[in-house]
């Protein structure tokens, strides 16, 4: 399935009836049939078929990295909001420099937004990691919220949209998996050049064909950004 041939589907609908597809998020197998359980829209890759649902709210995975704000402090971390139910928690010895106990909020303080990435999920906590670069706490730029379920459009097969977005805005672009996306360019045009292309793609999410929508979008509004 090329993007033009992404769809919407409803849960209970056959998106392929071939023995050879594989069912991911979103999609079980009932016979020779990859079935949606959720409304979202269609994606196939390496004969992989998942469901990117539309709407709803963030579930943590090992591995995404995230962008969030401190909540709270404890005796020996951060508690982090990263938009799921539970929050997040940064421990001092996951942080990339040496930080004494008693001195935590002068390393990072409660409201300050911040770049991690998670290391584990279970049941009852969320645990994070900034000892990774590209991590850390936020002290430039802005940040664009989106729904979560948007992301892997923002960011393309293979990284392709980003990297459109990048190159036609000159701004440095990190996307957390959590629908938090902060932006940093050379000067606040940039930016928010940046800020309403993603807000684009995420208002025509659902179209087919969407990287050809939004390189239009580019040569139309390049010479107005």
């Amino acid at each position: 399935m090329t993007e033009t041939e992404r769809k919407i589907v409803i849960p209970g609908e056959v998106i392929f009836s071939e023995k050879d597809y594989l069912p991911g998020d979103g999609t079980e197998k009932r016979g020779n049939d990859i079935v949606a359980l959720r409304y979202g829209l269609a994606e196939e890759v390496s004969k992989l078929v998942k469901v990117i649902p539309l709407s709803g709210v963030y579930h943590p995975r090992r591995g995404n990295v995230v962008i969030g704000k401190i909540s709270n402090l404890t005796f020996n971390g951060w508690l982090i909001d990263i938009g799921s139910p539970e929050n997040a928690f940064l421990s001092v010895a996951e942080y990339p420099k040496f930080v004494h106990k008693n001195a935590l909020d002068e390393v990072m303080k409660i409201g300050d937004m911040v770049v991690a990435k998670i290391k584990e999920v279970n049941r009852k906590a969320i645990d994070l990691t900034m000892k990774l670069k590209g991590l850390g706490k936020i002290d430039e730029g802005i940040i664009v919220p989106i729904n979560p379920n948007k992301v892997p459009r923002v960011i393309g097969k293979e990284g392709s949209m980003i990297t459109m977005i990048k190159e036609e805005t000159g701004c440095t672009i990190t996307v957390g998996q959590n629908g938090f996306i902060w932006i940093k360019g050379n000067t606040i045009e940039e930016e928010l050049f940046a800020k309403r292309a993603i807000s684009f793609i995420s208002e025509k999410s659902f179209i087919n064909g969407l990287t050809d929508e939004v390189k239009k979008w580019f040569e139309k509004n390049r010479k107005g950004k």
